[in-house]
C-alpha cells in the first residue's frame, strides 16, 4: 500500500545501551522499520524473516530497524534472547514514534527508499505475503538515490 501522508525517519529511539539513535543516520540506505512488542505472537515469526533479509541484502544497502514498544525493557530483552539478530533493535517505550507513524497493529513495517521517502507500509506478518515484501525491498535496492545537482 502506498502511503500519502508519510511518516519519516526524523525520529530517535534508544539502543540497548540507552544511547539515542537517529533513524535519519541511515539515509542513503533502504530502511525497513518494524514496530514490535514481546507479547505480539506474529512478531515472534517476523524476527527470523527480518534476520534472513538483513543477511541477504545488507551488502546491497538494506538496513532493518526493529523498534520495540514494550513499557518494560526486561520483557523485550527476554524476547530478544530467543534470536541471534544482526539488525538494529531500538526501544521506544513511550510509543511516541509509533503514534507519529499512525501505528494500527503489530507488527507494522514501513519501507523507506534511499532518499528517506516512505514507499510502502504493511500491518501484520503473513507467510503468503513474504515474497511480496521481499520484492518491495529488492525494488528499492535496485534504485539509486536521487542526487542533488551541484552548483559549481
Amino acid at each position: 500500500m502506498i502511503v500519502n501522508s508519510a511518516p519519516s525517519l526524523d525520529h530517535s529511539a534508544l539502543d540497548d545501551n540507552n544511547q539515542s539513535v537517529k533513524l535519519s543516520e541511515f539515509a542513503g540506505k533502504v530502511v525497513y522499520v518494524d514496530f514490535w512488542a514481546s507479547w505480539c505472537a506474529p512478531c515472534l515469526k517476523s524476527f527470523p524473516w527480518m534476520q534472513s533479509m538483513q543477511r541477504k541484502y545488507a551488502d546491497q544497502g538494506l538496513e532493518i530497524i526493529a523498534i520495540n514498544l514494550d513499557e518494560d525493557s526486561g520483557s523485550a530483552k527476554q524476547f530478544l534472547s530467543q534470536f541471534d539478530v544482526d539488525f538494529k533493535v531500538l526501544f521506544n517505550s513511550s510509543g511516541d514514534i509509533a503514534a507519529q507513524f499512525g501505528l494500527v497493529g503489530m507488527p507494522s513495517s514501513y519501507l523507506f527508499n534511499r532518499d528517506g521517502v516512505l514507499v510502502s507500509s504493511h500491518v501484520g506478518f503473513f507467510n503468503e505475503e513474504l515474497a511480496q515484501l521481499e520484492q518491495a525491498i529488492l525494488t528499492q535496492l535496485a534504485i539509486e538515490p536521487v542526487k542533488e545537482p551541484k552548483n559549481d
